[in-house]
């Protein structure tokens, strides 16, 4: 069985770190993970999609308000600068209902939905799928990340987090993988196990 802690050390970086957002249970870092959530739920390279957030967040999207000032071009230009190329239009249009969304219905602020969703989970991730772009993956995507700072969403391991667990011998079960960290560490874990099924030799380095 591989050792967690050198899983960590070796590919332990969110998602969210390394697209720049420093998440709280605030309004701004949840917003900036739904959209990261919606890049990274595309068929497109992951790091291509994280510099696709950073430009975007430059660009003035850093918050609903500031994504719907944004015009389709704007945000179709920022997507390029990012090489978010293949689906830089329909993204462009999926970002600005998002924002139109979450300013008409909660304000703005992501832990209103949660609040909506009763933070129960299955619950939101339900209520996830009705942004835009948001579907199955880019719910998981975002509740991985989120339970960093929403601990009743511990221990959240997806089918791909799970299977990264499987090629470096850990368990597949998310009960017995969180007993093997603090729980302050799932995130990173969740984020190491999805990097790892990704790659090949990040998982070799992981398992030796």
């Amino acid at each position: 069985m591989s050792d967690v802690a050198t899983v960590l050390k070796t590919a332990g970086q969110t998602y969210a770190e390394q697209a720049g957002i420093k998440l709280r249970d605030q309004p701004r870092p949840l917003w900036q993970l739904l959209v990261l959530a919606n890049l990274l739920s595309a068929r497109i390279n992951s790091d291509v999609a994280v510099a696709a957030a950073r430009e975007l967040f430059a660009a003035g999207g850093d918050t609903p308000k500031g994504m719907a000032r944004l015009s389709w071009q704007d945000r179709v230009d920022a997507l390029g600068r990012g090489h978010y190329v293949r689906y830089d239009e329909s993204t462009s249009s999926r970002l600005g209902e998002c924002a139109e969304l979450i300013l008409g219905e909660y304000g703005g602020d992501m832990r209103k939905v949660a609040e909506e969703a009763g933070r129960d989970p299955k619950r939101l991730r339900q209520a996830l799928q009705r942004f835009k772009g948001i579907g199955e993956t880019g719910a998981d995507i975002f509740c991985r990340e989120a339970q960093e700072v929403w601990p009743w969403l511990r221990p959240y391991f997806d089918k791909r987090a799970l299977s990264g667990a499987g090629r470096v011998h850990l368990p597949r079960d998310p009960g017995k993988l969180a007993r093997l960290t603090k729980p302050d560490d799932l995130a990173h874990l969740a984020a190491a196990l999805v990097r790892i099924s990704r790659d090949t030799k990040l998982a070799h380095k992981a398992d030796t």
